[in-house]
């Protein structure tokens, strides 16, 4: 395998534990540049924890994460509840994540490719649920990073929104980075996911292109097959290729 085709991401029989009680079990997978990987599954499968662990926020308890890039800043995480300083304007923020992690940051371009070019003035506390998340996307691409780690970027969104957010993705996914994301919010998955994996218990029990998921369970719609696989409680290790390939 050459350098080019290497795995931007690779986890491999990851656990991890709180205590006595096992949050994830045997964990494996990798993503390639630039495809969109969708972790779906019920609340406390271990979706959050998983996208921590590969955040570097938390160490695992076994196995092992491998972020193959060279960039200062390896990987960019937005969390389920970005928070920011209230008074700080959109611009202000960037330039103070940018000068936390030591890049120059062209606080104009970040804005743009999240849509928010027109309003780099406007204070954080003054911005919708959308606008928040769209400014967490932003913030997370500063070093331009190989590796986005998004933890629900939809939730709560109107469908507009969704939309957009789901564009923001695609286009950063097209210039050749890696998203890996949670969300509970089904329509987002379709418009983002070039791959599925579904978290049951802890455990991957499926790991499909999104139309390859319906067609394989017979589910006339992505809820229905999530239903299905989860059911079945099948597992897999998989190797998530790039966007438009596995279809």
């Amino acid at each position: 395998m050459t350098d080019a085709e290497e795995p931007v991401l690779t986890v491999d029989g990851v656990r991890h534990a709180f205590g006595d009680l096992t949050v994830l079990e045997d964990v494996s997978f990798s993503a390639d540049r630039g495809s969109v990987v969708s972790l779906v599954g019920p609340n406390g499968s271990g979706k959050s924890t998983l996208l921590r662990i590969v955040a570097g926020l938390i160490e695992q308890t076994a196995g092992e994460v491998t972020v193959a890039a060279s960039a200062n800043r390896p990987v960019g995480y937005l969390p389920q509840t970005p928070a920011f300083r209230p008074q700080f304007s959109l611009a202000e923020t960037l330039s103070f994540y940018g000068d936390l992690a030591e890049v120059d940051v062209d606080v104009d371009d970040r804005l743009r490719r999240v849509g928010l070019q027109n309003v780099p003035d406007r204070r954080v506390d003054a911005l919708s649920g959308g606008m928040t998340r769209l400014l967490g996307i932003a913030q997370a691409t500063i070093g331009d990073p190989p590796l986005l780690v998004l933890d629900e970027p939809s939730s709560g969104l109107d469908p507009v929104m969704v939309e957009h957010v789901s564009a923001v993705v695609d286009d950063l996914a097209g210039e050749g980075t890696t998203v890996l994301l949670a969300t509970h919010n089904i329509d987002a998955v379709e418009q983002m996911a070039d791959t599925v994996l579904v978290l049951d218990g802890g455990t991957i029990v499926a790991a499909e292109a999104p139309a390859a998921l319906r067609e394989r369970t017979g589910a006339d719609t992505l809820t229905g097959a999530l239903a299905d696989v989860i059911e079945r409680d099948e597992t897999a290790s998989v190797s998530v290729g790039k966007r438009g390939e596995g279809e």
